[in-house]
């Protein structure tokens, strides 16, 4: 399809080598917009990013990227968000270096809403990666979109997690987002293109350079109120997504683990030097509901069977049994209030069956 002016100097400066996203924001700020940029004189660029990069801007051809972008567009699923898009995600606005535009597969609309980052070893235990995925099952049920990095082990059970949740989940990729890295998580991949997100700041084409994934790192920390760290050895990958998530003023978590363990080494790292030990779901839910301001309203309650309900669920956890004692109402009819009030973000279900009220 073809691209409108404004979106073609975007990626054409995106584009431009040597002109980092530092810079190209140094540009935009004195200049007011890309295309403006574009027809700026040598001179006048050359006083705000040196002489070098300004040469850069005027002979890059970038003909066949934008033929490549417009083709990759033709996708209604597909799309391009600029720093000067009102869907530009506002956590990413508030990290030193946001990139200046994001490639997206799926729904753009996750990448604003309340998320929690769920990282940790590759090379995962069974435990761990039974671990992730309910943990990521619930807070997604709780409202929280489910946000990892596409790789196997600890990010592909966090990303099955959120998606089986209702506030599904994003992945964020170290390559240009029409590619799939692993390949083994092709099919993953297209599950999060259809009912959740694929997010690249990358363009269309880059491999997966060793390079590029801690880079991506801060993104995927960027877009989240906090970072959960699920196994890790000493000196696992997700051990740099935690500390930029710590720099950025994002909530940090983990879980214990064994002391004999080394995929617990770089939890229990992080846990000495201030994340806090999560031990269920609803030690994150109640950390980010007491400082996270973005979160969505509680829903109301119109339902007073609904609301009974909660009253007979109390405040601290229950299994299914006790509820049904309590309440005198038949397991089938517990079953359809509970979905509901799962859905409204108002419980939660935790390791082992149990039930939990969720305190906003």
């Amino acid at each position: 399809m073809p691209l409108d002016a404004d979106l073609s100097a975007w990626l054409r400066l995106s584009l431009t080598p040597g002109l980092g996203g530092e810079a190209l924001r140094r540009l935009l700020a004195a200049l007011v917009g890309p295309q403006q940029v574009l027809a700026a004189s040598r001179a006048q660029l050359s006083r705000h990013v040196g002489d070098a990069i300004a040469a850069s801007i005027g002979e890059y051809d970038a003909t066949a990227a934008l033929s490549a972008a417009g083709a990759w567009l033709e996708d209604p699923a597909n799309d391009i968000v600029t720093l000067a898009d009102a869907r530009y995600p506002r956590q990413l606005l508030q990290i030193p270096d946001p990139p200046p535009l994001l490639h997206v597969k799926g729904r753009v609309e996750l990448l604003s809403r309340p998320a929690l980052a769920i990282v940790g070893s590759r090379n995962a235990t069974a435990q761990g990666m039974a671990d992730a995925k309910a943990f990521a099952r619930t807070l997604s049920d709780a409202g929280l979109t489910v946000v990892s990095g596409l790789a196997m082990g600890i990010d592909t059970a966090a990303h099955r997690g959120g998606l089986a949740g209702s506030a599904s989940s994003v992945a964020v990729l170290g390559t240009g987002a029409d590619i799939v890295y692993p390949a083994r998580n092709r099919a993953l991949a297209h599950e999060l293109a259809a009912g959740g997100a694929l997010v690249s700041e990358f363009p269309l084409g880059m491999k997966p350079l060793a390079g590029n994934f801690p880079r991506r790192n801060r993104l995927i920390s960027g877009l989240a109120l906090g970072c959960l760290v699920v196994e890790a050895a000493a000196e696992s990958g997700s051990l740099i997504t935690a500390r930029l998530a710590a720099e950025q003023g994002r909530e940090v978590f983990a879980i214990p683990g064994s002391i004999h363990s080394p995929l617990a080494k770089g939890s229990h790292a992080l846990i000495k030097q201030g994340a806090k030990l999560v031990e269920c779901a609803s030690d994150i839910l109640e950390e980010l509901r007491m400082g996270a301001p973005s979160a969505p309203a509680p829903a109301v309650v119109t339902d007073p069977r609904a609301l009974r309900l909660l009253e007979d669920l109390g405040h601290e956890p229950c299994d299914l049994d006790t509820l049904v004692a309590r309440s005198e109402l038949p397991v089938s009819e517990i079953g359809a209030l509970l979905t509901q009030l799962e859905l409204d973000g108002l419980v939660a279900t935790l390791a082992g069956g149990l039930i939990q009220r969720l305190h906003r």
